[in-house]
């Protein structure tokens, strides 16, 4: 029994993923409408710096001002 059902299973999530790509449209990105005004694309440089290193900036900046800001008790190292 449990392999009847995950064999349906799987075809309904099949079928159903499948009806829905064939009934979206395309997102018709080509053409613009009134009043777009899409500027100039960015070069290699200006993307990596915007989708990887200014995240990457972001999370350091984060990261340490959780580390400087904690004020749990700590227990210090004897020595």
């Amino acid at each position: 029994m449990d392999k009847k059902n995950a064999l349906r299973a799987g075809a309904v999530t099949a079928g159903s993923t499948l009806m829905m790509l064939l009934m979206t449209s395309p997102a018709l990105a080509v053409t613009h409408d009134d009043g777009d005004d899409p500027g100039t694309g960015l070069n290699v440089a200006q993307t990596l710096g915007l989708y990887v290193g200014l995240p990457i900036l972001l999370f350091l900046v984060i990261a340490g001002l959780v580390v400087v800001l904690d004020k749990s008790d700590r227990p210090q190292a004897q020595g």
